[in-house]
Order: C-alpha cells, then structure tokens, then sequence
C-alpha cells in the first residue's frame, strides 16, 4: 500500500492543442508521480495562438463528474483552473467544502491569447464562494488585476495586492508575474500565512507562444507536490522549478539555446525562495 500514489483532481477545460488545461494537468501529475483524476468543465478548440470556440458543459455534468469520482477514490487535493461561468463555480464551490477538498485555485479568467475564459458574473461568484475555501489562490498579474480592480505595475504594487488577497481570503497566495518580465528573472510574489516571499528563477529565452500553459502547470504541480507530502517551501520550489525546466527543455530543440540550457543543469538550483 505505501507505493499507491496520491490522488489529485483537476477541475477544467479541456485543451486541444494540449498545452494548457485539463491535458497540462494531467502531463504534470504524472511527470510528479501522482494519480490524475479529471473534472471537465468546458471543451475549447484553441492552439496555442488563439481560441477559436468554446463549449461549456452543463453544471450538472460538472456535478456528477465530480461526484463519480470523489464517491470512490480518496482525493488529496484538486485544483481548479478554467470554470468558465457562475453556475460552475457554485457548483464546484459547494462540493469542495461538502467534500472537505484541499484546493489549489487558478483562477483562470483569461487566455494568454487574449480570449476570455470566464463570465463577469462568474468572478464575483468565485471571489464569494470559491475562494474562501481555498489553501491557495493562484493568479497572474492580469486576473490579480480583474480580482483587486486596479492596475498592478510595479513590484511595491504586486507585493502589495498579494498580501490584500491573502488577508480577504485567508488563502496563501501566488502572484505569478511571466506576464510582465522586468528583469533576467521571473519573481512571483507568495503569501504565505501572512508572511510575503518572493519566488524567482532565471527567465527562460523562448519565442512565440511556448510559455503557453506555464500558469497551468505551476499550479497543477503545486497541488501534486503538496498531495505528495512535500512542505509548502518544498513544494513550491519544485512546482517552480518544474515550470522552468520544462521551458528550458522545450528550447533545446535550439543548438544555441542548448548550450544555453544542457540537459543535465539542476534546475532547482536555479530557483530562489526569499523573505521580503
């Protein structure tokens, strides 16, 4: 029994272009060694550079996917991404507390592409009834924006909207920042138990839409590693590390970028949790 992996849940849209979503999820469990269960919330037809349609299944389809599987295997955390209208999120949000769910929220709101993935009146009903019940809350800067009603710009700005988050939510929180690159390095701002840290790993070159999905798996990994018992430290580093390795290995397609990132580099190493 002690070789059984842990069982996590994704909660989400479905992909086709596989880069983000429930398919991102679900590669990211397995590469952490844990059992992926799925909760589909909306089919999208999209590759990485656009969303061309989106189908959102019924929240009673929802209800019962999620039902089937927490009746018969015993789930150590989910994790929510795309949840697409109001009557989702309540109904995830009402069998996540009856269920007593650990849950990681990636509050999806927005495509990197620019497509809307949620309804207006599906935030408020996130920040009312998901959030509350969330371990951690996951937002970029652009849904950290929607989430605060103003413009996040600057380090001082960011830091700050990541500690009003946590005090309003009791939810420790990452404010991934790949959005907004200032410098050689990716820093996202973690509260944690009211105590704020930055999380900073070298800026991975890539071109084009290859960071599609990094949002995604930041929090899929998160939610596996602390189903798999790590410490929240531990638990992050890894997730974050997870995230710039597989960047870095999706550039090594590159000769340049090879000798830039060997396959054999530690990527952990790489990543830096500090007190602020």
């Amino acid at each position: 029994m002690d070789n059984i992996h842990p069982s996590v849940m994704t909660i989400a849209g479905s992909d086709s272009g596989g880069g983000a979503g429930i398919q991102a999820d679900l590669r990211t469990f397995n590469a952490c060694k844990v059992y992926g269960c799925s909760v589909i919330t909306a089919v999208t037809s999209q590759n990485p550079n656009e969303v061309r349609r989106v189908d959102t299944l019924p929240s009673e389809a929802v209800k019962t996917q999620m039902e089937s599987v927490l009746d018969a295997i015993p789930i150590c955390f989910a994790k929510t991404g795309m949840l697409a209208n109001r009557s989702i999120v309540e109904c995830v949000s009402e069998l996540a507390e009856k269920y007593a769910l650990n849950v990681v929220v990636d509050p999806v709101m927005v495509s990197t592409s620019g497509a809307k993935l949620l309804e207006d009146t599906a935030i408020e009903a996130m920040q009312k009834s998901l959030f509350p019940l969330a371990g951690w809350i996951t937002p970029n800067i652009p849904e950290a924006e929607l989430i605060c009603s103003r413009a996040l710009t600057t380090p001082s700005e960011l830091t700050d909207a990541a500690l009003e988050l946590h005090q309003k939510y009791r939810a420790n929180i990452i404010l991934k920042s790949g959005h907004r690159i200032m410098s050689d390095k990716v820093t996202d701002i973690v509260c944690y138990q009211g105590q704020l840290f930055s999380l900073s790993s070298p800026a991975a070159k890539v071109s084009g839409n290859t960071a599609h999905g990094t949002g995604c798996t930041l929090s899929a990994a998160l939610a596996a590693n602390l189903a798999s018992g790590k410490n929240w430290q531990d638990a992050l580093i890894t997730a974050k590390a997870f995230v710039y390795g597989s960047l870095c290995e999706n550039v090594l397609l590159s000769d340049t970028l090879s000798q830039m990132y060997p396959p054999e580099k530690n990527y952990f190493d790489q990543v830096i949790l500090n007190r602020l």
